[in-house]
């Protein structure tokens, strides 16, 4: 004969809470339970009062994605870059995702690689894939092409612009204020002969902070030692371009770099001639990038354009859009001053 098995403990489950459940609470019906948490207007104001006390009371989480179908939703959004291994569109996308993330929506991420056809490719499977709106990252600020204006879902473009403000929305940082913001600076310490060193002149972010700091001075009554120099975006070439400035100008007091590796080549110049930073020469430079200004030595004072705000902004846009609250246009986002040992003002 077998031996009876041993009962196994009484296990009891904890059981979700319904809307049935808060109907009950509330003492109203299902179906007005219902409608009083997905905001229809059929709903007395006093009713649905008392019907999200009841919620709140009784912990329930509605369920989204039944509420997402009714709305015709799907509850997923695609985020489109050109440069996924770039510095700049990664904190954007982590902005979006945060943001994304926050408001319970599946995210599909698309890298294009700059390539047009692959884009198009992309963006087709993600429309197939019925996502409720796209955000567009690009790599740069110069503006782009639109994705058109017959596209079944809202689009909001992010660091670089689309080309087509009449329609399309575009959230990027604002680079004639960071070059203000950074000639600001540099005077507020005290500097006066001020040289600037930047980057490619094809890109319209070394065109834009170059005449950002042209105005500044203007402001103060003061002009940059000499013209903008445009040359690339590395570190040999700040070397090489703060060699040219020591030499010409031997009593310049400020180097407002381009950007963050520009800066750490002409930390090198000075060094090797012997000019102490921040003390006798205030370097500065642009995009906040960690792996260079932590490095260098001194430390580098730059500028941060607030890129994953950028991509906050974007992905709350985006869902405006979705909820029906579309806007077009141009939209500027202002940087910040992140300051470090080789900017101080002068003793």
């Amino acid at each position: 004969m077998t031996p009876p098995r041993p009962r196994e403990p009484n296990r009891t489950r904890a059981r979700a809470t319904t809307l049935t459940d808060v109907a009950r609470l509330a003492g109203v019906s299902v179906a007005t339970a219902s409608k009083a948490l997905n905001g229809r207007t059929q709903v007395r104001a006093e009713t649905r009062a008392r019907v999200q006390e009841a919620a709140e009371q009784l912990s329930f989480r509605h369920n989204s994605l039944a509420r997402s179908l009714l709305a015709g939703r799907t509850g997923t959004v695609g985020l489109l870059t050109s440069d996924l291994d770039g510095r700049f569109s990664i904190p954007i996308l982590m902005g979006a995702e945060d943001a994304f993330g926050a408001g319970r929506a599946a995210v599909f991420l698309c890298d294009a690689r700059g390539d047009a056809i692959r884009e198009q490719h992309h963006v087709q499977a993600l429309l197939e894939r019925r996502v409720d709106g796209l955000i567009v990252v690009g790599s740069r600020t110069d503006p782009r092409p639109s994705l058109g204006r017959e596209l079944p879902v809202p689009v909001v473009y992010a660091y670089a612009p689309s080309a087509d403000t009449q329609e399309d929305l575009s959230i990027v940082p604002d680079s004639v204020g960071a070059g203000q913001m950074a000639v600001g600076h540099l005077l507020s310490c005290g500097r006066s002969r001020i040289a600037h060193i930047t980057g490619e002149p094809g890109y319209l972010a070394a065109r834009e902070r170059a005449d950002g700091a042209v105005e500044a001075m203007e402001q103060a009554g003061l002009r940059l030692l000499e013209e903008p120099l445009f040359g690339n975006w590395s570190e040999g070439w700040g070397r090489a371009a703060a060699t040219m400035l020591l030499d010409r100008h031997p009593d310049l007091d400020a180097l407002l770099c381009g950007n963050d590796q520009i800066a750490r080549g002409a930390l090198d110049t000075l060094r090797e001639r012997g000019r102490s930073v921040p003390q006798e020469v205030a370097v500065m430079g642009f995009d906040n990038w960690h792996t260079v200004t932590d490095g260098a030595r001194p430390p580098l004072t730059s500028v941060d354009h607030n890129l994953q705000e950028i991509g906050r902004l974007a992905a709350q846009a985006l869902f405006e859009a979705i909820d029906g609250h579309t806007r077009c246009g141009v939209e500027l986002q202002p940087g910040r001053v992140v300051i470090r040992g080789s900017t101080a003002a002068l003793g």
